[in-house]
């Protein structure tokens, strides 16, 4: 996928949170672009890697910052302790009419990502991202208490009953978009 179709998708994300109520933070649209495109196959195609919260793609950081440079996001101040929000900005709307179809052929996937982890906590996001990147290892062992070993290894600050929530929690996120999208 090119980038102004790419940057489209994910200024479409950062909206749908927004719409959402959720304070867009980038943690947050790391984590439900990682969803997007590792679980729905969204072909964003950037590289994510097992970070300090989860998977988190340096690319991605990089593209958000040159969608603030093209002013098609803005950063907006929050109160303490809450950190700066992603928005879309004054260019916003030319990308979007540059690219209808784009948006159009991708939109309920990134509206059913939006209204699943858009209430979660930083923490619950970093499990479940985690989990979805047991999950999908290659090699990895697909038995549910298996990968929440894997978790705790990987994060040793997640509890296995924690990590055995987040699993499942994959397992049904998966098996639901399943059956809307196939």
């Amino acid at each position: 996928m090119e980038d102004a179709r790419r940057q489209a998708v994910v200024l479409s994300l950062i909206e749908k949170l927004d719409l959402y109520g959720i304070w867009c933070g980038e943690t947050h649209i790391q984590k439900s672009l990682y969803f997007l495109q590792e679980m729905l196959k969204v072909p964003t195609c950037y590289d994510f890697i097992l970070y300090k919260h989860g998977p988190f793609s340096f690319d991605f950081r990089d593209e958000l910052a040159v969608m603030r440079s093209k002013m098609i996001i803005e950063l907006q101040s929050k109160p303490y302790p809450y950190g700066p929000s992603l928005h879309p900005g004054e260019a916003a709307e030319r990308l979007k009419e540059l690219y209808p179809k784009t948006t159009k052929e991708y939109e309920q996937k990134i509206d059913f990502i939006a209204k699943k982890l858009a209430c979660l906590r930083v923490a619950e996001l970093e499990r479940l991202a985690t989990a979805l990147y047991v999950t999908l290892e290659k090699g990895g062992d697909k038995k549910v208490q298996a990968r929440a070993i894997r978790i705790n290894e990987l994060k040793p600050h997640v509890k296995i009953d924690e990590a055995l929530r987040a699993v499942e929690e994959v397992e049904s996120l998966m098996a639901e978009a399943e059956i809307m999208f196939h």
